[in-house]
């Protein structure tokens, strides 16, 4: 690939970037992009050399990529307000003006490419985030759904008195297929659907709902709500997408380990995670409902049975950790993408 300079080397760099670059908000657009994506570069060969498996504690990380961008563009130039002058870019790390102001074979500009990155990112934080939450808030505030089934709520009842947390609403789906999730807020609720109540037996409802009530009872800590908020602040960022779907898988092996330390009984909730792909490898999707068939299989569903696969592999060695530990490596991974950062622009 031939790139070329689309600057002349007498002529100042600024006086060819364009103005949106130039500006406080585009400088900071940029910058937390890339400092995002130093910050996962190091967490990742970090987790790598201290063989960090717990899911809390890789959790951990993967907030801290998406926390650190927020602030540190902002707080980089309050330390030194020359920061993204000519001259400090000179002697930086990384100019990102520099490679952003190139041309690919003299003739498209790095800035559409990252421009168009910016947009189709914020496109799936809308369409694939965003709504869908805001349409699944709508649907758990409703009990359109919910079905007058004795039997079923005896079984669900039983299972509920028999673990030591407050009992969230459990909601029955009239639905053949296996649905199973929860909704969070000032009235949290379990929705779980007869089809899949008849595949369960006692011990899989019960780990089926001890999980739904770790994502509720830990959809109340400041840290994730913190979390999700700024994840909304950096919706253009396509580091932080990556990482916070990241992010999300562990944070089901967090709600597998408070479901077993619930039960102690991590082959129930392995046998129940396998009611939500068929034998032939399809996997489940959207809500979690198993695909019956398929001509092929997404590239979103395959790496969602892939995250069955390994949580269930997981569970039937008994891999559950306790969270906690680990925190002279996650700070000392803080201040080296602190430092290595300043000198990102």
């Amino acid at each position: 690939m031939n790139a070329s300079v689309s600057m002349s080397h007498d002529e100042p760099r600024d006086m060819n970037i364009p103005n949106i670059f130039n500006s406080y908000a585009g400088m900071y657009v940029t910058q937390s992009c890339f400092h995002a994506l130093v910050a996962v570069i190091i967490a990742d060969y970090a987790m790598r050399a201290w063989r960090i498996e717990d899911p809390l504690v890789k959790q951990r990380f993967r907030f801290a990529t998406v926390l650190l961008p927020v602030f540190s563009f902002p707080l980089y130039q309050l330390i030194n307000p020359a920061r993204s002058s000519v001259l400090f870019r000179q002697e930086a790390l990384f100019d990102s003006n520099r490679w952003l102001n190139m041309d690919l074979w003299g003739v498209v500009s790095l800035q559409l490419f990252f421009i168009i990155l910016l947009l189709i990112t914020t496109g799936i934080f809308f369409f694939q985030e965003l709504i869908p939450i805001l349409r699944h808030i709508g649907e758990s505030n409703s009990d359109f759904f919910e079905q007058d089934n004795s039997a079923d709520e005896g079984r669900i009842n039983e299972a509920l008195a028999s673990l030591p947390v407050d009992k969230p609403r459990v909601i029955i789906l009239g639905d053949d297929d296996c649905m199973l999730f929860s909704s969070t807020g000032s009235k949290p609720a379990i929705f779980i659907s007869t089809g899949l109540l008849k595949d369960l037996n006692a011990e899989q409802i019960r780990a089926a709902l001890a999980h739904e009530i770790g994502h509720i009872v830990r959809s109340k800590r400041p840290v994730l709500l913190t979390v999700f908020f700024m994840r909304m602040v950096m919706f253009y960022n396509p580091v932080v997408l990556v990482e916070v779907r990241r992010a999300v898988r562990n944070e089901e092996k967090i709600c597998d380990d408070f479901a077993v330390s619930l039960t102690h009984r991590p082959d129930a909730l392995a046998q129940t995670l396998k009611k939500f792909y068929p034998a032939d490898g399809l996997t489940a999707s959207g809500a979690v409902k198993n695909l019956s068939s398929a001509a092929t299989v997404s590239l979103e569903e395959h790496s969602h049975r892939l995250q069955l696969e390994s949580r269930i592999a997981r569970l039937e060695q008994n891999n559950n950790q306790e969270g906690g530990g680990a925190w002279f490596p996650f700070i000392l991974v803080l201040l080296i993408t602190a430092g290595i950062n300043y000198f990102v622009v």
